[in-house]
Order: structure tokens, then C-alpha cells, then sequence
């Protein structure tokens, strides 16, 4: 009776390590298999060496020899934090910047580098801070496409041997100190004033060359000046029940005294 008993067991126990060894296997091949999307690459490591990029599609790795990193190809949208920047012409500022890249070589970001995301938004802080420092306040404020352009160059050129490539890099906000605020508004103010003396200006001299234009019009004939003495007077008696004296030009009554005997 034990005989049976402990044949039954061993058989138990067979069918368990058989089950298990079954479950094992199955764990061993899916662990195996990997899928990647379009946008992902697969750095394979087999024992500890570089054996390629893999992807996208169906992967097949060697269980427990080969170990793989995914990589995103996607472009990647980083922020730079406010960094404090002290200007060519000694006025200190806050500037953040939005930096975009992506990975072109999925290897070297992976073995050129420890971490590409932290290495780069580091680059990017440290490259904003040394290159806004060569410009002044009015440069930073109204240059803005020519430092964009030369942030994207360094930084570009900085990470090209980490596999990455920065397509744009874009200054976002420059936080000015509030008497440096105040000081622009009276700039800004003082030229708004400027502007609108110099019309004035300008207006005055057009008219008064209109005016010499038709002073001279007026003095080759003098009847004009009589019609304009006369419609003047129109005007004014048009306004209020007035009664208005004025003396006859001599020139009107030219014609009569050349008849009188």
C-alpha cells in the first residue's frame, strides 16, 4: 500500500515538474519575442557587446544572452528652465528656451552617453547661459531669430556625437527686473512722443507750403484776394445776426471814378 502510495506521488510530482517545465519554456519564448512600433528602434546587447539596432517590426532574441533598449525616434520637446543670465551690458535677466530634437542613431545614444535626455537639457542649459551673455538687452529682446539660430548650431554640433540632431531651439520668455520694466516704458513712451512731435512737425511745414502756394497764386491777381475778403465775410455773418462794417476795397470803385466827369 505505501508502494503505491509513494509511486503515486513521484507521478505527481512529475506532472507538476513537467507543467513546470512547460510554463517555463513558454515564459523563455515569449520573453524571447518583442514587438517594436514604427517609431521604436531595439539596441541589442549580446553578452555585454553591441550586436545592432533592431526594428520596427517582430523581434527574436536569444534568451538570457541578449538584453535590449528601446530607443524613441520621436522628436522630443524639452524645456529649459529659467536660467539667470547677466547681459553683455551688465543687466540680469531670466530666460527659459524650448529646445526639440531627436535620435538619429540609436546606438551612439545609448553607448556614447549615460542618459541622452539629461545630457542634453544639461547642454542646453549651460549653452544658454554662456551664448545669451555675449548679447545686450536690445539685442535680446529684438534678435531673437539670430539667437535662436546660433543656440541650434552649438547645441547641434555639441550632440551630433551622442547620435541626436536639434532641429529647433526657441527662446521662450526673457523676465526683465521690474526698474528695467519701468525704465522700457519710459523708452517707449519718450519715443511714442517723439514720433508724434515729428508729425506734427511735419504737418505744420506741408501746410505752411500749401499756404505759400496759394499766396502766390492769390498775389497774381488781385481780384482773388477781393472774392476771398468777401467770402470770409459770408462766413462770419453766417454764424450770428451781426451787422459788420467794413471798408470798400479802392479798386472796386476804381471802375465807377473813371466814368465820373
Amino acid at each position: 500500500m505505501c508502494g503505491v502510495r509513494r509511486g503515486r506521488l513521484k507521478e505527481v510530482i512529475v506532472e507538476f515538474s513537467l507543467i513546470a517545465i512547460v510554463i517555463i519554456g513558454f515564459m523563455v519564448i515569449f520573453s524571447a519575442i518583442r514587438v517594436l512600433r514604427e517609431y521604436e528602434r531595439g539596441v541589442v546587447f549580446r553578452l555585454g557587446r553591441l550586436a545592432g539596432v533592431r526594428g520596427p517590426g517582430l523581434i527574436i532574441l536569444v534568451p538570457i544572452i541578449d538584453k535590449m533598449v528601446k530607443v524613441s525616434l520621436r522628436v522630443v520637446t524639452m524645456e529649459v528652465a529659467p536660467q539667470d543670465i547677466i547681459t553683455r551690458d551688465n543687466v540680469s535677466v531670466k530666460v527659459n528656451a524650448v529646445v526639440y530634437f531627436r535620435v538619429l542613431h540609436p546606438d551612439k545614444a545609448i553607448v556614447e552617453v549615460e542618459d541622452y535626455l539629461y545630457a542634453t537639457g544639461q547642454l542646453a542649459q549651460t549653452t544658454l547661459r554662456s551664448t545669451l551673455g555675449q548679447f545686450e538687452l536690445d539685442q535680446l529682446l529684438s534678435e531673437r531669430d539670430t539667437i535662436n539660430q546660433k543656440l541650434q548650431h552649438i547645441i547641434d554640433e555639441a550632440t551630433d556625437a551622442w547620435g541626436i540632431k536639434v532641429s529647433l531651439v526657441e527662446v521662450k520668455q526673457v523676465d526683465l527686473p521690474a526698474e528695467m520694466q519701468r525704465a522700457i516704458m519710459r523708452q517707449a513712451e519718450a519715443e511714442r512722443e517723439r514720433r508724434a512731435k515729428v508729425i506734427h512737425a511735419d504737418g505744420e511745414f506741408q501746410a505752411s507750403a500749401k499756404l505759400r502756394d496759394a499766396a502766390d497764386v492769390i498775389s497774381q491777381n488781385p481780384t482773388t484776394l477781393q472774392l476771398r475778403f468777401l467770402q470770409t465775410l459770408t462766413e462770419v455773418a453766417a454764424e450770428k445776426n451781426s451787422t459788420i462794417v467794413f471798408p470798400v476795397p479802392i479798386d472796386m470803385l476804381a471802375a465807377f471814378l473813371k466814368r465820373t466827369p
